[in-house]
């Protein structure tokens, strides 16, 4: 079978910024488990709480617009993390057609017991904390650039 040279190269996968990504992200989440499944929480659980632990209270599109999931992915998250009694759903106010999530005093409580998450997981990363930062300003300039690329 004849290859011509250059014109795959673009298939092949060591040419994939995205393979390592995938496959580093799913090492990192793969080794939050174990620390999570002490609290209760699946890992898009903790991200959730960790947004709520900030900032106590925000809607469910500015949540989803903040973890990058969709509201198909969030909602069942966020009804198992109200069935735990972490946090509250209810009805905006001023727009009725917008969900808020409160996280509650249970929800709290749980911020404690999680203090040991980030520092056990920064030993399991082997990064320098320079390179750690200046890795995570790159991907998040990345995900500022990435746009759609299906055909048109």
């Amino acid at each position: 079978m004849e290859m011509d040279g250059h014109k795959y190269d673009g298939l092949k996968l060591e040419n994939q910024i995205c393979f390592p990504l995938y496959a580093c992200s799913k090492e990192i989440i793969r080794r939050y488990k174990p620390l999570l499944d002490k609290l209760d929480l699946t890992y898009t659980q903790y991200i959730t709480m960790m947004v709520l632990w900030e900032k106590q209270q925000s809607s469910v599109k500015a949540l989803g617009e903040m973890l990058y999931l969709d509201s198909g992915t969030l909602t069942p998250v966020l009804k198992k993390l109200e069935a735990k009694g972490y946090i509250e759903r209810h009805r905006c106010r001023e727009d009725e057609r917008s969900l808020v999530v409160t996280i509650t005093e249970e929800g709290y409580q749980l911020r404690e017991r999680a203090l040991v998450v980030p520092e056990k997981m920064s030993s399991c990363v082997n990064l320098t904390p320079e390179d750690a930062q200046h890795l995570y300003q790159l991907l998040y300039k990345a995900l500022g650039c990435l746009g759609d690329v299906s055909e048109e």
